[in-house]
């Protein structure tokens, strides 16, 4: 998608979230999960990872895997 279709997709999926409609979302859309999930899993290989809130998934990573991708990332 290109960067306006993106910005429109996830402006509609803000306003359901809004609205507590419940959603499951797989996105590298980092920005976006850390502003409106409720829960946020890391999964590598199909395995999970991690699970936390967002506060604690981007802020106090358990995992070294989870660290690892958020330090490339963020």
């Amino acid at each position: 998608l290109d960067p306006e279709m993106v910005r429109e997709v996830l402006d509609v999926m803000r306003s359901l979230a809004d609205s507590g409609m419940t959603m499951v979302c797989v996105t590298h859309e980092v920005g976006f999960a850390r502003e409106v999930a409720d829960r946020v899993v890391l999964m590598d290989g199909g395995y999970l990872v991690e699970e936390n809130t967002p506060d604690d998934f981007f802020n106090h990573p358990r995992e070294e895997r989870t660290q690892k991708f958020l330090s490339q990332i963020l």
